[in-house]
């Protein structure tokens, strides 16, 4: 696998990070249904053709046809030549389903010039952690909402950890210690590592600078703080506005450096980082 001179391995042209995302291009393959934590603010319906936010997917797809979907994309003349980047996001959580290592695989050994990222909650990244090593994934983000187990328990109804459910501040607790240990590890391998924030008011504003300061200590090298969804728990609560996500953005960055070009994508995202139309409903509806 491809490293710098630094150690940390080599991600020229991720539209996140190093490359430019107006010229290089990701696909997201939706291949990893199964999650292990329940979050406050997400609706998981596998069919919303008409929805452009995270966990949602027009399709679920084995690990046979993510393969060929990316021989499709890359074959096409007009997203081939963008696609930089092949990325694991849901709509459950990558690390829950062996689909998703399954996948990755299969594209080193096919394509082996394409970037390999990945998006989890961090339950089980301690214990997955060599196994995306051993794969070669160079980057991986991480969602961390909050360090206090308090805050963590408004968040998060349960956490299910080795078939046992866990709820309130003890399921925080094991969710932010699993986190904190798996990112480490992560960084230690050289991966770029993101974490994302969810702000959700009158919740957690108080924890993304002690996030922010925590996650830089162990190696992360980049924050993106994302506005809360109104849906399901959260329903009610109204989003923080442009200017606040600003504010925020603006103050952490004294910490870390700040992503400023989310555009909280799809599941099954395919093409530059806002360019890429609504997924056609062209094979059935959902899983």
């Amino acid at each position: 696998m491809a490293t710098s001179c630094s150690g940390r391995k080599n991600i020229q042209g991720h539209p996140c990070f190093s490359g430019n995302h107006h010229k290089n291009g990701r696909m997201h393959l939706a291949v990893a249904p199964r999650c292990t934590i329940k979050c406050g603010y997400c609706t998981r319906r596998h069919d919303c053709a008409n929805e452009s936010r995270p966990g949602v997917t027009s399709r679920l797809l084995t690990p046979d046809e993510a393969l060929d979907k990316v021989r499709t994309v890359l074959a096409g003349e007009i997203l081939g030549p963008t696609i930089t980047v092949v990325g694991i996001a849901g709509p459950g959580d990558p690390l829950a389903n062996e689909e998703t290592f399954t996948t990755l695989r299969r594209i080193g050994e096919e394509f082996p010039h394409l970037i390999k990222c990945l998006s989890t909650n961090g339950l089980l990244l301690p214990e997955r952690i060599d196994d995306l090593e051993e794969l070669g994934l160079h980057s991986l983000t991480v969602t961390i909402n909050a360090l206090d187990p308090a805050v963590g328990a408004r968040i998060y109804s349960h956490v299910n950890q080795g078939g046992k459910l866990y709820r309130g501040e003890e399921a925080a607790r094991i969710l932010v210690r699993n986190q904190l240990e798996g990112l480490r590890r992560a960084a230690g391998y050289g991966m770029t590592v993101k974490v994302n924030t969810v702000y959700i008011p009158g919740v957690n504003e108080a924890q993304i600078p002690l996030v922010a300061a925590t996650v830089k200590e162990l190696g992360s090298s980049v924050m993106n703080v994302m506005p809360l969804i109104p849906q399901a728990d959260f329903a009610g609560v109204a989003p923080p506005t442009a200017e606040e996500i600003a504010a925020v953005q603006a103050a952490n960055e004294k910490i870390i450096g700040q992503f400023r070009h989310c555009r909280q994508c799809r599941a099954d995202a395919v093409g530059l980082v806002g360019g890429e139309p609504l997924p056609p409903r062209t094979h059935g509806g959902s899983a």
